[in-house]
């Protein structure tokens, strides 16, 4: 018994500055004994070796008061699995007779006592209990903390480490469990599969979606490779997120036939790490997935293909796509879409159209994404003719364009002249026979260009039309709203739309008070021209239409 002492002395007297950071309070006796209580520990100790009742144990320690020094020899005393039972007796007999109140140190000691002798039921109560116990601490380190410290001077087991992850799991401490996980790592403990899996399985369930696919990052950099149990979780988290069809759809291109739900996993995993634009990252990761056979060689390179070419690289791209083609695998959709894409941001309309042509001679369907990239990139162009045929080659495939591309070519059509913004009103009609949902920007675009022909039936009906549609109308929409208006002499109903905009929380700017107060002034509206002037003028706004001054002064 004295060499334990000894022996448990030397290693808490190694880690004493650690603690004194942590502040897990250590009791000097541990270090420095006392021949006294030496006496009561043996006594205690021996006592719950022979299993005493708790009645008994409290007679005979009535006169004995339990302080941290005491309770955590004894621990230590008792900490061979043969005397776990013991210990854990010990702590809860302390407790409740004694009333004495445990802190981190104690809990950390039994603790791993209990998980190195297997009584992994009451530990993980007691987990669950120190976990509950340090919710407020300022640190959410100070558990795995102490049981770091404490881990040699027990001869611990890292199921300990497991078993502390599951238990945040299973309070909901999502990302604080996560972040104990990298914490645990960074000092030399790797968790098991169970674990990860425990954690990926009770984020999935919850409304932290986004945490499920770190999780999985970060497995895949500690070279912890998911089983069946982690593809399911993981595949349910795609159909929570509705990403499930976007990713078959996308390996349906690329490959050609239908992948397995590990392929379609990973996929994802490296898109969502290539659209963060972390493709250094992205690629490591998917080397390691290469070496793993967790992923398909087509599929790789036409994943290298999309990274660069979102980095910008085209050069590079066409290289790696040469070296795909040199290596027997077949282009794809996927890989012309990307490249024609490309090429269309660089405004290099005629390549984007050649490939257009050739991925067509090739078999090879065109899908949303590659018309989507083209319209927008037509438009972008002023090219509004061509815009127009994708989009209507699009719609006769039965495809809808997405709201981006739909509103790029009619805010370029709205700006092509008279005329256009009533073609650009009939495109809108047809895409939403298709399903598609315009948005703030397509009425904007619309209205504004019916509001340059002065058409202001066509105004109001599009801004009710926004109104039926639940959708906000912009500061934009008000600007071209209020222009038609006072184009057209109806400055009372100016004045209820401009107290409409700031219900809705917009602030006019200094155009809208120009128009405004120059329409009122020429309307022979002086006072209501000078009120709006005043109001503007309060609002910090200064005009650089000198008339205003000479308004004002003729007014007065």
């Amino acid at each position: 018994m004295a060499l334990l002492r000894q022996r448990v002395q030397l290693l808490v007297s190694a880690s004493v500055n650690m603690f004194s950071q942590l502040h897990v309070p250590i009791s000097q006796s541990i270090i420095s004994t006392e021949p006294k209580s030496d006496l009561h520990i043996n006594a205690i100790c021996d006592s719950f070796r022979r299993g005493l009742s708790w009645d008994r144990l409290s007679k005979q320690f009535k006169s004995v008061e339990l302080n941290n020094s005491i309770v955590e020899k004894v621990l230590l005393e008792l900490k061979e699995p043969i005397d776990a039972k013991g210990a854990l007796g010990f702590f809860h007999w302390s407790a409740q007779t004694k009333y004495y109140q445990h802190n981190i140190w104690s809990y950390c000691i039994t603790i791993h006592i209990l998980v190195r002798a297997q009584l992994l039921i009451d530990a993980r109560v007691l987990i669950e209990s120190v976990l509950k116990k340090c919710v407020e601490d300022a640190s959410k380190f100070s558990v795995v903390d102490s049981l770091l410290a404490i881990y040699k001077v027990v001869v611990s087991t890292p199921l300990v480490f497991d078993l502390l992850v599951q238990a945040y799991a299973k309070l909901r401490m999502f990302e604080v469990a996560f972040d104990v996980c990298c914490y645990l790592e960074e000092n030399g403990f790797c968790l098991s599969l169970i674990s990860f899996n425990t954690l990926l399985h009770v984020v999935e369930k919850s409304d932290k979606n986004y945490l499920v696919w770190s999780i999985y990052e970060h497995m895949l950099q500690k070279r912890s490779y998911p089983n069946k149990e982690t593809i399911r979780t993981l595949i349910n988290a795609l159909c929570k997120e509705g990403k499930l069809q976007i990713y078959v759809d996308v390996l349906d291109r690329i490959h050609g036939k239908r992948c397995s739900p590990s392929v379609i996993v990973n996929t994802s995993l490296l898109f969502r790490i290539i659209e963060e634009r972390r493709i250094e990252e992205g690629m490591v990761l998917l080397k390691r997935m290469l070496q793993k056979s967790m992923i398909l060689d087509t599929i790789a390179y036409s994943l290298i293909v999309y990274a660069k070419v979102n980095l910008g690289n085209l050069e590079y791209a066409l290289e790696v796509y040469e070296e795909m083609l040199n290596r027997g695998f077949t282009s794809n959709s996927f890989v012309y879409t990307s490249f024609i894409g490309a090429y269309c941001r660089e405004g290099n309309i005629e390549k984007a159209n050649w490939l257009m042509q050739e991925m067509e001679k090739a078999g090879l369907k065109p899908y949303e994404e590659t018309y989507n990239v083209l319209i927008e990139g037509c438009a972008k162009a002023h090219r509004v003719e061509e815009s127009l045929i994708f989009c209507e080659k699009m719609m006769e495939r039965g495809l809808v364009p997405s709201c981006s591309a739909f509103n790029e070519m009619i805010g370029k059509l709205c700006e092509a002249g008279a005329g256009d913004a009533e073609q650009a009103n009939v495109l809108l009609t047809l895409v939403l026979d298709k399903g598609c949902l315009p948005n703030e920007i397509t009425y904007s675009h619309l209205i504004a260009g019916f509001a340059k022909q002065g058409k202001i039936q066509e105004v109001l009906k599009l801004y009710y039309e926004m109104e039926n549609r639940s959708i906000s109308p912009p500061l934009l929409v008000f600007k071209s709203l209020l222009k038609s208006l006072c184009q057209c002499g109806k400055l009372h109903e100016a004045d209820k739309y401009l107290r409409i905009m700031k219900n809705c929380s917009l602030v006019p700017d200094v155009d809208i008070y120009g128009l405004l107060i120059i329409s009122n002034f020429e309307k022979g509206n002086k006072k209501r021209a000078i009120q709006l002037y005043n109001e503007m003028d309060s609002q910090g706004l200064k005009p650089s239409y000198s008339f205003f001054f000479g308004a004002t002064m003729e007014n007065d």
